[in-house]
């Protein structure tokens, strides 16, 4: 029995110290996807993704990047484009460089990796994208299927389970003050209650990785590039995890001692890929479409985990000297409030809105 509360004790007291690194730039992350949530048009997307050409998916790639959407909030979005006429590989780069990167993922790796590493993911992330919406693009003019088709799925089919990822309409906001504070709204409401116990849960597991699994495990086991990035995608792809989330999950293997190359693979296949989501896909895509889709993410995937640990062998960087030199300094206040303060918005936005409730 003691031993069970040392364990519990152990795995919460490493979860808080993860938390703590990760709180500050999670918030800031979350600012700043307000910002755009509240500045960028609601057109801007649809606008620039029509046709299947390179230019298309190239936008496309380059859009997603930055918006906070994820893997559950970008199928909405990805069926729309489709109905609005984009092609199908513009919508399958859309659907990868989205959830894969976002202004508060890339603030979270600063926070957990290391410089390198937070350059190298969105840039891979873009890259694969990129890819696999050549890929689609091909591969439908193989199959003779050149001429824009009305997407497969009626937009009522594709169900989310978040309000953050639903197309409901709002007012029309016309001052700067109003749409400052609709995309405050969107950031701390709806985007944090589809991310934030995802993030929790991930920092959880990374705390038990750290409590629990040993470097000699990971050494013995896992030494092996390869053998380590196949189970990183054996692991990530059915695995429903946003890119936030599987931060800090990373972070921890990495300071057990997993290359980088297996960490890139995990932060770039997980938020892209999930069982529940390949259903829906492949409604917008086809199946085809998707199979390919999936291919170009396993093969990109694998790509740049190589890359990456041919990177780091190069410069002679560890990337665990990085994560432990910050994991032993002591947090500071503002590293302190700025988790309380995480905690409690993500418990707020799971309270009763009485304002929706009076809406019918």
């Amino acid at each position: 029995m003691q031993n069970a509360v040392n364990m519990f004790s152990t795995i919460l007291e490493a979860s808080w110290a993860v938390l703590l690194d990760a709180a500050p730039f999670v918030l800031l992350g979350f600012l700043v996807a307000g910002l755009l949530k509240a500045f960028m048009p609601d057109d801007f997307v649809a606008s620039h993704l029509g046709g299947n050409g390179f230019k298309s998916i190239l936008k496309a790639s380059a859009i997603g990047v930055p918006i906070p959407l994820c893997s559950c909030g970008v199928l909405p979005a990805a069926a729309g484009l489709r109905k609005q006429g984009a092609g199908k590989g513009p919508v399958a780069s859309f659907l990868i460089s989205t959830p894969e990167t976002g202004v508060d993922s890339i603030a979270v790796s600063w926070a957990l990796l290391d410089p390198v590493m937070t350059v190298a993911r969105p840039v891979a992330g873009f890259l694969t994208a990129i890819a696999a919406g050549i890929a689609v693009s091909f591969s439908e003019r193989i199959g003779g299927s050149v001429h824009a088709e009305a997407v497969a799925t009626p937009q009522g089919e594709v169900s989310c389970t978040s309000s953050c990822c639903c197309g409901h309409k709002k007012p029309v906001r016309t001052t700067v003050v109003d749409k400052l504070k609709s995309g405050l709204e969107f950031a701390f409401g709806d985007l944090l209650k589809d991310v934030g116990v995802w993030l929790f849960a991930g920092v959880v597991l990374a705390g038990s990785i750290s409590a629990l699994v040993s470097p000699e495990t990971i050494e013995r086991y896992l030494s092996n590039e390869y053998l380590s990035m196949a189970l990183m995608l054996a692991i990530s792809v059915p695995l429903y995890v946003c890119a936030t989330a599987s931060t800090p999950i990373a972070a921890a293997f990495a300071l057990k001692g997993i290359s980088p190359g297996a960490a890139l693979v995990f932060l770039l296949a997980g938020p892209a890929t999930n069982a529940a989501s390949l259903t829906v896909i492949s409604r917008i895509l086809g199946k085809r479409a998707t199979t390919v889709y999936l291919a170009a993410i396993v093969v990109m995937s694998f790509a740049a985990g190589m890359a990456i640990n041919s990177l780091y062998a190069w410069l002679g960087l560890d990337i665990r000297h990085w994560i432990a030199r910050s994991s032993h300094e002591d947090a500071g206040p503002i590293a302190i409030i700025s988790a309380v303060v995480l905690i409690a918005l993500v418990l707020r936005s799971y309270l009763p809105q009485p304002s929706k409730r009076i809406r019918h």
